[in-house]
């Protein structure tokens, strides 16, 4: 498999994934929580992205772990394991949003009453960041799946076909149209802000004490 981000930041010489979840079907409890400090964080923040409870998002990561290790035993060696667990967990996540029967929200940036004291270019960092999170959010089900796939968690075509169920040509027209769809989504934001910006009145001048 193609390295993402996370595996380069292994070391060299630390064991697969595949080769972890063979000791931890032979019983090394240490192999389980390798796995799971390895993929806990990536699954959550993909699981974040659309979930806007931190205590739902952790409830689904620590869900996917849980048919994991009930069907260890049933785990086929020579394949690979990354595609099984990111399956387990975006159906959790698809199965989240059917119980409260509404489309996935971005999560929020700030907690309720907390003022936001960060220096401008930060401010329009996230501010970009936000749109971005709503774009991806406002895409259809099928390409918000395959575009955060690819281009967030970097994992290749072939993978994101077996975790969404799909075949790789119609996961790669998936993500380009999700790609093209997300680019329009952020040029209108564009000119919608700054349509709002032109039609702001301009600010009052102070008066000078005593005038």
């Amino acid at each position: 498999m193609p390295p993402t981000i996370d595996d380069r930041a292994r070391p060299r010489d630390a064991p697969s994934d595949e080769a972890l979840m063979a000791a931890w079907v032979g019983g090394d409890a240490a192999a389980f929580r390798e796995l799971f400090a390895r993929y806990a964080p990536r699954l959550h923040r993909a699981v974040r992205r659309q979930v806007r409870s931190e205590e739902d998002a952790r409830e689904i990561v620590q869900q996917t772990f849980l048919p994991l290790h009930r069907a260890r035993h049933d785990f086929q060696q020579g394949r690979p394991l990354r595609p099984w667990i990111f399956t387990i967990c975006f159906n959790l996540r698809r199965e989240h949003f059917r119980r409260r029967a509404r489309r996935p929200e971005t999560p929020l940036e700030l907690a309720p009453g907390v003022e936001p004291r960060e220096e401008a270019p930060d401010l329009l960092r996230a501010e970009r960041a936000m749109q971005l999170r709503a774009a991806v959010a406002a895409l259809p089900a099928g390409q918000r799946e395959a575009f955060e796939l690819h281009w967030f968690e970097e994992l290749p075509y072939k993978e994101v076909a077996q975790i969404v169920g799909a075949s790789e040509s119609a996961v790669k027209v998936r993500a380009h149209r999700g790609y093209q769809r997300l680019r329009a989504l952020l040029q209108d934001a564009d000119a919608a802000e700054a349509a709002r910006l032109e039609g702001e009145p301009p600010t009052p001048p102070v008066p000078a004490p005593g005038s």
